[in-house]
């Protein structure tokens, strides 16, 4: 064996310390009239970048394993290890926020006018993280109504082009979930038995309101009314074909399968083959949850920094950032199976064969 793979190397060396911090190259200073805070503007968007390349690391790593046509249940706890440090990651981005808030309005202004037309909104990495994830450009608020792309030289439009065309995260665990075998159970119909026990559970509390003491008829009608019966949200899991409709429509995009796949894990997710399942959309929600959280940050750290004005790259600033954190959510599908759950109380009994298989490895291969 060549001693050549156990070679020692110091740590400067190794982490080649002298060209990090030799990239800190501050306009101002290099035009003559050197701002002492564009240092820590620098630095804070080179760490971004570098968080960038981690998550970006870690969800090529995912898509590998989801793109296996059968998913290796030994490969999902790897899966979801790598999305909680996605995660982590982007909870700390958060963080970051309270240090660039230590610059104040007037120390920014010091160096802003050297900026122009630099924006995040230029960020190659950023955008492939959203891309990837599965985020579609139809989905996207527009620059100056016109495609996000159109800030990218044409190398990088076609990178961004080949991965929304290479199946996004998105699509991946829409098609791993379409293929999970607990719908189909013999002598188990999970459809069935879950709108038996939504129009049990809303029989109870339509019964539970009407026979109250301490509401008026009008509260009780108008509680009716929102409470709802199982033609309501309940609908678009009970019909494909209402499903559809809303698919067609924009209101919703994960695929019927899917869907019902989403749920029976959510509802029976105490069930150890379906424990890590359940996390991984878990963690899912959690990286959206968090990239909304760090857009709002983002759109109130500018909100304190330049008030109403432009931003350096041209669009609205505050309002722009602000809405694309409304607008660029992804998973917003699996958020919304908390509305169709019900209480553990209410779940279907399972049959004996199905409550077995759930409790041990199943691997779904033939």
């Amino acid at each position: 064996m060549s001693d050549q793979k156990y070679s020692t190397i110091h740590y400067h060396n190794y982490l080649e310390i002298d060209k990090l911090l030799s990239i800190q190259n501050t306009r101002s200073a290099a035009l003559g009239d050197a701002a002492h805070d564009e240092t820590l503007f620098i630095i804070m968007h080179q760490v971004y970048e570098l968080w960038f390349k981690q998550i970006m690391t870690e969800l090529d790593s995912v898509c590998i394993l989801f793109r296996e046509e059968q998913v290796n249940e030994d490969n999902m706890n790897t899966v979801l290890l790598r999305l909680k440090r996605i995660s982590t990651i982007v909870s700390l981005m958060v963080e970051q926020i309270h240090v660039m808030e230590t610059l104040t309005p007037l120390d920014f202004l010091d160096f802003r006018d050297y900026l122009f037309p630099a924006s995040g909104f230029q960020s190659m990495q950023f955008r492939m993280i959203e891309s990837t994830l599965g985020l579609r450009e139809e989905d996207r608020m527009t620059y100056h109504g016109k495609s996000y792309k159109i800030v990218f030289n044409e190398e990088q439009k076609a990178r961004l082009e080949g991965i929304e065309s290479g199946g996004s995260l998105f699509e991946l665990v829409e098609r791993w979930l379409e293929r999970t075998p607990f719908l189909r159970f013999e002598g188990f119909d999970f459809l069935s038995s879950y709108k038996e026990a939504v129009d049990r559970m809303l029989h109870k509390e339509q019964a539970s309101i009407s026979g109250s003491e301490y509401l008026d008829e009008r509260m009780k009608a108008m509680r009716l009314k929102m409470l709802g019966d199982s033609n309501s949200y309940f609908k678009h899991v009970l019909s494909k074909e209402e499903h559809e409709r809303m698919m067609a429509e924009g209101e919703c995009r994960l695929s019927y399968e899917a869907t019902i796949a989403a749920l029976l894990i959510n509802l029976y997710r105490d069930k150890p083959i379906l424990n890590i399942p359940f996390n991984l959309l878990t963690e899912l929600m959690n990286i959206d949850e968090l990239l909304t959280t760090w857009r709002y940050r983002h759109a109130q750290m500018v909100m304190r920094m330049i008030g109403n004005k432009i931003g350096t790259g041209g669009s609205s600033g505050h309002d722009y950032l602000a809405a694309t954190a409304e607008k660029h959510k992804i998973f917003k599908d699996l958020h919304n199976i908390s509305s169709l759950l019900i209480p553990r109380s209410e779940l279907p009994d399972l049959p004996e064969g199905v409550e077995r298989n759930l409790g041990f490895y199943f691997s779904g291969k033939k």
